[in-house]
């Protein structure tokens, strides 16, 4: 499990000071609207802008709306099996975490 309070630190840093760079708006509203957006509101979303343009959404984006879909239907064979092929799209360094959520998926379906 990575140590996520250097990270934590970088951000606070980054975005603290009045000099700083600041979070683009759009992104920040994103971030706010998809931490508490259910999978139903998330995949139509996510699909769209996929199938709109499936290179358009930030790989960063991508990852934690699939991120937080699957963690809200950790059940769903389908959707871990699609979260995953999105990872190995933009691999090699998501891949151990692509596999894992392949072998659940394969798990579920017996």
């Amino acid at each position: 499990m990575p140590d996520l309070t250097q990270p934590v630190r970088d951000l606070i840093a980054s975005t603290g000071r009045e000099d700083g760079p600041r979070v683009p708006e759009p992104v920040r509203d994103f971030i706010e609207q998809i931490t508490f957006a259910t999978p139903e509101e998330i995949l139509p979303a996510l699909r769209g802008a996929v199938a709109e343009d499936w290179m358009a959404m930030p790989v960063w984006a991508r990852n934690l709306a699939f991120r937080l879909a699957c963690l809200q239907r950790p059940d769903d064979a389908e959707l871990l099996r699609e979260a995953a092929a999105d990872l190995l799209s933009f691999g090699p360094d998501w891949d151990t975490h692509a596999e894992e959520l392949r072998e659940r998926a394969a798990r579920l379906d017996g």
